[in-house]
């Protein structure tokens, strides 16, 4: 089993002293698969598809970054690794099936060759959020996670009409009152806990940072046809800031 190769580090840290509320994360931001891994079995295209990262997610995160003044925390390997929103004993957290695909890279792990994946990728990445928020803190700031997620328009063959999920688990008073600002914009299909909920489950990385230190938190997807242009990017992340300064302010 392959033992090396993810050497370059999993996450980047960009607009450190970004002077907003809002801690910005993007664990799907990614295709990234070193050459040693031959792409886990998988066609190019197959990489670059939605099973292999959240398409448009990256950039999103990044104009939000900009238009808040936020920092962001990106994650830079593809989820078909390791999936930064699943717990190393979550079995998809190395999937070996996306959507209707099979993994072959993933299949028959070695523990020792799965642990070097959670060494190397997820605990890093979730190593850099916490030295963040304990930074935050130490310097008596207010901290709001916001994960930033996208989803693709069709899933096993059935068409998504939603176009910004609002993602959270139950007593969420900040995700609550985003969700009743942004729904007052009737020109957007925006809905809560679509098209995923807590029960799925998608919420490990506002679960471990978010509810561990008592912060306000959000998990934001967006369908990722939407994404696909500057344009929509710059759209979407105007909608999703003007939300949130409409009633942070």
């Amino acid at each position: 089993m392959i033992m090396q190769g993810l050497e370059q580090p999993s996450a980047v840290l960009l607009n450190s002293d970004g002077a907003s509320d809002v801690l910005l994360v993007c664990e799907h931001a990614s295709n990234f698969i070193p050459d040693c891994f031959a792409n886990l079995g998988l066609s190019e295209a197959q990489r670059l598809s939605h099973i292999g990262w959240d398409i448009g997610a990256a950039e999103l995160a990044r104009a939000l970054s900009d238009s808040l003044d936020a920092a962001l925390v990106v994650q830079r390997y593809s989820r078909l690794l390791y999936d930064c929103n699943r717990p190393p004993n979550e079995a998809s957290a190395v999937p070996q099936l996306s959507e209707e695909t099979e993994i072959k890279g993933n299949l028959g792990l070695s523990v020792e060759a799965r642990e070097y994946r959670v060494e190397r990728i997820y605990e890093p990445f979730h190593n850099a959020i916490s030295a963040q928020i304990a930074a935050r803190k130490a310097a008596g700031r207010n901290t709001i996670v916001m994960s930033i997620h996208s989803f693709t328009p069709i899933f096993l063959g059935r068409q998504r009409t939603v176009q910004l999920g609002i993602i959270s688990d139950t007593d969420n008073p900040f995700a609550d009152a985003f969700y009743q600002q942004a729904r007052k914009n009737k020109a957007y299909d925006i809905r809560i806990n679509e098209p995923y909920g807590p029960s799925d489950p998608v919420l490990h990385l506002v679960t471990r940072h978010a509810e561990e230190h008592q912060l306000a938190s959000i998990m934001l997807e967006i369908r990722n046809d939407l994404l696909l242009t500057a344009a929509g990017v710059t759209q979407w992340a105007r909608l999703i800031a003007d939300t949130f300064n409409s009633f942070k302010n």
